[in-house]
């Protein structure tokens, strides 16, 4: 018994090496390339966009004097100079429905979304005269597309101009007349979607921002203001925030939920996978010593490569089909190299019922524990106490000091 304990040890420790390799053949393969599919996902479907409102500007003119010594006499020169006055926005109605459309690369899923913009704002000319004011909405991202955008003014379109930051319309308002500004846009973004109130520390008044999602899993950007009000609706939430007179430095914004990642989820079970096959090891050591089944360790030898396998292809198939696919077809793959191995080594009934169950707990039922996440570690710790409590019931009437002492002398102390 000692010497088998030890083949198996020694087993355990070069399957152990096996998959640590494959592990991190897994993370380099999953993460050596991310920077540059990520690139190329932005490239072809936008980046992560940060929204700011437009701004309401007119130009004043002001002369300004100034004066200089030539050849001994004060001399003024008088020069116009243009600046921008802003007129601070009135009331703002928002509103902005995102799309998750998440694309996979590769071994891992980006969080890609459409977004449909919209919003009114309303500006007041607290000038004496008319003035002509120029509206700017800056674009939230450079890398992206804007289609449908248009700008009114009092229901009016303006015509824009349009450069690499955003896009100006013109119109006229008259002394103490309220401008309302509608724009509106459809775009595309990745990981995350955020509304700038301004530069710093700003000033909102009269806001309202109204969100909706077409999935549930919703969480905050950091540094930004949670909902006034939430309201699920079907498929997703429906998120508001109002405020009278809001004066923050924070913004607002939502983080796109992300899919399971398969890279990553297949690098974590292969990491673990020790864990699990030592289980299994130990149930099949105490079942074949209580029915006293002769399994040599060539046997545990095949039985650890059938394990194996469940993990080799699982790794390499999770970048071509969904995980969950590739799941249920490494564990056919690898309950059937197992059944049908120990179908010739002891029998149909062992190899079925205690080696094929077996390997359904502590493979495919283990392996599956790392989808629940914040719950893996629970499950797994169950699956061993109820292993231990099992195996405990089972062999405490065993006496291990008769079962390793050699044949003549328990022949003796009959």
């Amino acid at each position: 018994m000692r010497r088998q304990i030890l083949a198996l040890a020694f087993i355990f420790v070069c399957t152990t090496i096996a998959w640590v390799i494959l592990g991190a053949t897994i993370f380099s393969r999953t993460y050596g390339s991310n920077e540059q599919l990520q690139g190329h996902v932005a490239s072809t479907w936008g980046t992560s966009q940060q929204q700011s409102p437009p701004t309401a500007a007119y130009l004043l003119s002001d002369v300004e004097n100034s004066t200089t010594v030539e050849n001994g006499k004060v001399v003024v020169h008088s020069q116009t100079v243009h600046r921008q006055v802003f007129l601070p926005a009135e009331a703002s109605r928002i509103r902005v429905n995102l799309h998750l459309n998440p694309r996979q690369k590769g071994l891992l899923w980006y969080s890609t979304y459409a977004v449909d913009f919209a919003a009114d704002y309303s500006f007041r000319n607290d000038t004496a005269e008319r003035q002509w004011i120029d509206f700017r909405l800056k674009f939230p991202a450079q890398k992206a597309i804007y289609d449908g955008l248009q700008m009114k003014v009092n229901d009016q379109t303006v015509a824009l101009a349009t450069d690499d930051q955003g896009t100006v319309g013109r119109a006229t308002l008259g002394p103490g007349e309220i401008g309302s500004l509608h724009v509106a846009y459809r775009s595309q973004g990745l990981d995350c979607w955020r509304y700038q109130l301004g530069e710093g520390v700003a000033q909102a008044r009269d806001f309202m921002l109204t969100m909706q999602t077409n999935f549930r899993d919703i969480d905050f950007a950091d540094d930004t203001l949670s909902p006034t009000s939430k309201q699920l609706i079907p498929g997703g939430w429906q998120l508001t925030w109002q405020y009278s007179n809001l004066v923050s430095g924070f913004q607002i914004g939502m983080t796109m939920p992300a899919k399971l990642q398969p890279g990553p989820l297949a690098g974590e079970i292969s990491y673990a996978a020790p864990v699990s096959l030592f289980f299994f090891f130990f149930l099949m050591f105490i079942i074949t010593t209580i029915r006293k089944i002769d399994l040599h360790p060539m046997n545990y030898f095949f039985l650890a490569t059938a394990f194996f396998a469940f993990h080799l292809l699982l790794a390499y198939l999770v970048d071509h089909i969904s995980i969950h696919a590739a799941m249920i077809l490494a564990s056919l793959v690898s309950v059937t190299l197992v059944v049908s191995y120990l179908r010739l080594v002891v029998g149909l009934r062992f190899a079925a019922l205690e080696a094929g169950t077996a390997q359904l707990i502590y493979l495919v039922l283990f392996s599956y524990a790392f989808f629940w996440k914040g719950f893996t570690g629970l499950a797994i710790t169950i699956i061993a106490i109820i292993t231990l409590f099992v195996v405990m019931q089972a062999t405490g009437k065993i006496r291990w000091s008769q079962r390793q002492a050699p044949a003549w002398q328990i022949s003796a102390s009959k």
